[in-house]
């Protein structure tokens, strides 16, 4: 039914997912809703999955994406991160923010996941230029290192653009924020999926302190995914 429903360009997009109830959960929402691969693509960077598993009024969550306008040193850093620790509560529904917020706000959890020696020092810490600003996600001090290390967080996949706005960042720490004894900073991103060949050409040429890390959320009701998974199958099945 899927081969002849949906096109080469968007089992494209549903391979890299490494989940098999992930990839059912958008095959699925794929074919329900005739999506486009644009629409597919905008649907996992909008991490559907993610808040439609976490949220209680997954009908609201569903029907609310369908309305919403287009998204116009290696060895501290593990990869992936496994977010197992959030502990999210359920809610009637979950936005892109709502959830970027929620991995944000659990900053202690989040050092111990991270690793011996980070210490918490900012969030959303604020850059200027030419009275534009820029926010980093987190800000860390690793006292073992001796540097700073920056943390950006991707709701959806890695782009070239992440790596750009990074290293603008590391820069920025490099020549305004570090002491006598400092080492340069070290840049994290953090995102729900990466493309090693992307990757490689993005950051070629970057600070080698530059890292693209997958991280994942571990799902606090993965059984109600699936059961909402095999729903919509079996109406499918019946369409």
């Amino acid at each position: 039914m899927l081969l002849s429903r949906l096109s080469f360009s968007h089992f494209l997009e549903l391979l890299p997912l490494d989940n098999p109830l992930q990839r059912a959960f958008y095959e699925v929402q794929a074919v329900k809703n005739s999506w486009s691969v644009r629409e597919l693509k905008r649907a996992i960077n909008s991490a559907l999955y993610e808040r439609t598993g976490l949220s209680t009024d997954k009908a609201a969550v569903l029907a609310g994406h369908a309305g919403a306008q287009p998204l116009a040193v290696a060895d501290v850093v593990k990869n992936p991160y496994v977010l197992e620790f959030l502990g999210l509560e359920e809610r009637a529904s979950y936005s892109e923010s709502e959830l970027e917020t929620a991995i944000i706000a659990h900053l202690q959890t989040f050092l111990v996941e991270l690793g011996r020696g980070f210490c918490f020092e900012a969030r959303q810490k604020r850059i200027t230029f030419d009275n534009e600003h820029y926010f980093i996600d987190l800000v860390f001090y690793h006292r073992i290192l001796k540097c700073h290390v920056l943390v950006d967080l991707k709701i959806g996949a890695f782009s070239h653009a992440d790596a750009g706005q990074m290293n603008v960042y590391l820069n920025y720490y490099r020549e305004n924020e570090m002491t006598d004894g400092d080492n340069p900073p070290v840049g994290l991103i953090l995102c729900a999926q990466k493309n090693e060949t992307l990757v490689r050409y993005a950051t070629t040429g970057l600070a080698e302190q530059l890292f693209v890390s997958k991280y994942r959320v571990n799902l606090p009701s993965e059984e109600e995914l699936q059961a909402l998974v095999r729903e919509e199958q079996e109406r499918l099945g019946n369409s």
